[in-house]
């Protein structure tokens, strides 16, 4: 038995992906199922799924740009050569490896495959992580049998299509949760100060970091900061942060890349997330309960992170700060308001907690096995 996945090629498409072959594995532990990986070239498909046991193969794709020069007029044009041509390769993949359906997490990445399997009549499933559907997905609707969703408030997809799942997160760092001061202690931070959990989104935010790098002298004198700012930035943070200063080497912390166990122990240390509005992390939040401050990226298609936040925000478990709107007093402003209102935050923590949908990986799994007649 042959599952295979497609996606786009970042860590909010690749991590639902593993969550939910994990899943999987567990609730059909003695089945002897295959797991197969499709699509473009990426950095956390290459990290990730060889500890998953999933085969891999890489394709041609390419995007649209939805902003307009005459660089991403010739970009465009190039891409929709790549998109038919890795059209081709993903078709003669599947030929090859014959899974008996396919599960894709949207994406320009998810193209080719998907227009290979429709003329090869295999059963598609789709997943849209967004509050507004991407142009991928929107036009891979149309050759899924059934679409699940992570937010109520997501529009255009057929109704008698569409499941209301969440967005899958990875088990892992849910699991052996250490306790609040235990977390602490695993980052060197000991003490009654509030912990501010800060996070780009998988590959880092750069102007994210440049605005805490202008509030941090002002943000660590009255809290801790754990600080995961993304790869391709953090050799330029490293340099800019100035560790001679006791107060920084004290009370920050900064990593490229969170881990599994690392991440789980930053959300169980800490008091408030401030982060990018991607679904990935919303849902992280969520599952863990934390109250967060949310500054969607502004060039986001359909700007679905701003929607992300404020379906995210409109139960009280998030406040929107709107990038644009970014001002360092008010910013600073702000925290100062919420920490003077411990019972504002325990709301907030109560509301994120409602949100979550902590068995979407589950309700995935359990539907594609289900149709695969796998559950018995």
């Amino acid at each position: 038995m042959r599952i295979l996945f497609t996606g786009g090629g970042t860590g909010g498409h690749i991590f639902p992906i593993v969550a939910i072959i994990r899943k999987i594995k567990e609730i059909c532990p003695k089945k002897r199922i295959e797991f197969f990986y499709v699509g473009p070239d990426d950095e956390f498909g290459k990290k990730f799924f060889p500890k998953e046991g999933v085969k891999t193969k890489t394709v041609l794709t390419g995007k649209f740009r939805r902003y307009f020069n005459l660089r991403s007029f010739f970009e465009n044009l190039f891409d929709l050569v790549k998109i038919p041509l890795g059209t081709v390769q993903a078709f003669l993949f599947l030929i090859s490896i014959r899974p008996r359906v396919i599960f894709s997490k949207g994406g320009f990445g998810s193209l080719p495959v998907v227009f290979a399997a429709w003329p090869l009549g295999i059963p598609i499933f789709l997943h849209e992580s967004d509050a507004a559907p991407g142009l991928s997905n929107k036009i891979l609707s149309r050759f899924a049998l059934k679409i699940f969703v992570s937010f109520p408030e997501t529009e255009y997809f057929n109704p008698s299509k569409t499941i209301l799942a969440g967005n899958p997160v990875r088990e892992n760092l849910l699991l052996n949760l250490e306790k609040k001061e235990i977390a602490r202690k695993y980052f060197g931070l000991i003490g009654d100060k509030p912990i501010i959990l800060i996070l780009g989104g998988s590959q880092g935010s750069q102007r994210i970091n440049e605005k805490i790098l202008e509030a941090l002298p002002e943000i660590l004198k009255n809290f801790w900061v754990i600080h995961q700012c993304g790869r391709e930035n953090f050799e330029e943070m490293n340099k800019r942060i100035n560790w001679e200063k006791e107060e920084i080497k004290r009370n920050y912390r900064l990593f490229a890349f969170l881990k599994e166990k690392e991440l789980s122990r930053a959300y169980s240390a800490c008091d408030l997330v401030i982060s990018r509005a991607g679904s990935g992390t919303i849902f992280e939040i969520a599952a863990f309960s934390k109250p967060s401050i949310l500054i969607p990226l502004p060039e986001s298609a359909q700007n679905h992170q701003l929607k992300n936040a404020l379906s995210f925000a409109k139960n009280g478990a998030a406040l929107v700060l709107e990038e644009k709107r970014f001002q360092l007093r008010s910013f600073l402003d702000m925290l100062t308001s919420l920490f003077s209102r411990p019972e504002r935050l325990k709301r907030m923590s109560e509301a994120s907690s409602r949100f979550s949908k902590p068995d979407a990986a589950g309700t995935i799994a359990r539907y594609i096995l289900n149709f695969l007649d796998l559950t018995r």
